[in-house]
């Protein structure tokens, strides 16, 4: 029994010991203290901070449904939508009358607020995760109109503050542009500097 132990229990349970210190305790520590060096913003949520209040995070889309803001793709994402708890789509098919509904009630609802127009599909179907933080810049486009009139702003003014929230293609060619919602929306109150 002891040569068992000695043999096979021992170096089994050092072994064990040895992972679990370097897996779980060093290497976490040191990957986490690399990015706080590296990319602290990234390693922090990319949360948006303005005069020492956190007000969102880059990377996950919020509810705007008042005239003077650019409004983000619809969430799924919990009971009330934007909940980064449960981030999920609503896993409705093609042909469900609930989705339908919810997606006539939202074009209804954009073509009221934006003159009638044809709507951009990403205005009113939820993405996967339900927390898109971005829109494209036709769906931006689309809502420039609404939020100039709305803020007494002329419309080029408004498409300037897009631009300047737009990002591009990484090199060119992988992914698309987006317009960062958040962003545009605190820079049209003043907030970003």
């Amino acid at each position: 029994m002891r040569s068992f132990i000695r043999t096979q229990l021992w170096p089994a349970f050092a072994v064990l010991l040895a992972l679990t210190v370097v897996t779980g305790l060093i290497y976490p520590a040191a990957v986490t203290a690399v990015a706080q060096v590296a990319f602290p913003s990234q390693a922090n949520g990319s949360q948006i901070v303005v005069d020492g209040k956190t007000l969102g995070s880059s990377l996950i889309g919020q509810a705007f449904d008042d005239p003077k803001y650019f409004w983000g793709r619809p969430s799924a994402a919990g009971a009330n939508g934007y909940d980064p708890t449960v981030s999920g789509g609503s896993n409705l098919s093609s042909t469900s009358k609930a989705l339908i509904d919810a997606i006539t009630a939202r074009v209804d609802a954009e073509q009221k607020a934006n003159g009638g127009k044809p709507v951009p599909i990403e205005l009113v179907t939820a993405s996967a995760s339900g927390l898109d933080p971005d829109i494209s810049p036709a769906a931006a486009e689309y809502q420039v109109a609404r939020v100039a009139k709305a803020r007494g702003m002329t419309e080029d003014a408004v498409r300037a503050l897009v631009a300047r929230h737009t990002t591009q293609a990484l090199f060119g060619f992988i992914g698309a542009p987006a317009v960062r919602v958040l962003e545009l929306n605190l820079d049209l109150d003043g907030l970003l500097r």
